[in-house]
């Protein structure tokens, strides 16, 4: 008898949410995204209408489960800031305004590659390549801007900051990874436990600087009215 095929009815298994791969290569590499990941949702947190997310399986081809991709950092403009199991390119509308991937020794031939050729393909505005290791890719960070659908690379500033135009903002290699420069507050991006614990400084400072000027206020209002008994 010949066995009849059913189209599937759990859209949950159509579409799995996991393709049972590890979050990243390794410790160096998993660190390197959350951070990143913590500074653009930190960076992005009160605009309501901007996704950021890493490792969701995206699927690019309606009816076809097997055409996605996992990128380590993404980033949607225009789709709501809600909780989502998988990112359907169709379904939300538009594919990430940008996409930044960690490279590692059995990723970059595709980072570079076939990755590279999807991003172009669904209209992903700008791709990053961060080698994460530094011994991979041509150069530690690279950058591809989208130009009448093909990537060209973006070139580095004086600096060696690699400008995203999509998210207005600089990422550049440091010591200890990848930093990001804010280019409208001119500042550094940081997780949010660091801007917490900057706010808390400012707390504590302001709170001294404003006791010290009580201190000094009763000090001048006791050598007035010291000056005043004596006359």
């Amino acid at each position: 008898m010949r066995k009849i095929s059913y189209a599937p009815t759990d859209d949950r298994k159509f579409y799995p949410e996991t393709d049972d791969e590890p979050l990243a290569e390794t410790e160096r590499h998993l660190r390197g995204i959350f951070r990143m990941l913590d500074m653009l949702e930190t960076h992005f947190a009160e605009d309501s209408d901007v996704y950021a997310w890493s490792n969701m399986m995206m699927y690019y081809q309606k009816g076809n489960p097997k055409a996605f991709v996992k990128p380590d950092i993404f980033v949607s403009f225009g789709v709501g800031k809600h909780e989502r199991r998988i990112y359907k390119v169709w379904e939300e509308g538009k594919a990430p305004d940008f996409i930044m991937e960690f490279a590692s020794q059995s990723t970059y031939h595709n980072d570079l590659g076939n990755k590279k050729d999807i991003y172009a393909d669904i209209g992903v505005k700008e791709y990053l390549l961060y080698d994460t290791f530094r011994t991979n890719l041509p150069t530690p960070l690279m950058g591809f801007r989208l130009i009448d659908g093909v990537y060209v690379e973006i070139p580095p500033l004086p600096d060696g900051r690699v400008p995203s135009e999509t998210l207005n903002l600089e990422f550049v290699v440091q010591m200890d990874g990848i930093g990001v420069y804010d280019v409208v507050a001119r500042d550094w991006l940081k997780t949010r436990a660091e801007k917490e614990a900057d706010a808390r400084q400012q707390e504590v400072a302001a709170r001294r600087n404003a006791e010290a000027e009580l201190v000094e206020l009763r000090e001048k209002l006791k050598r007035l009215e010291a000056e005043s008994t004596d006359s």
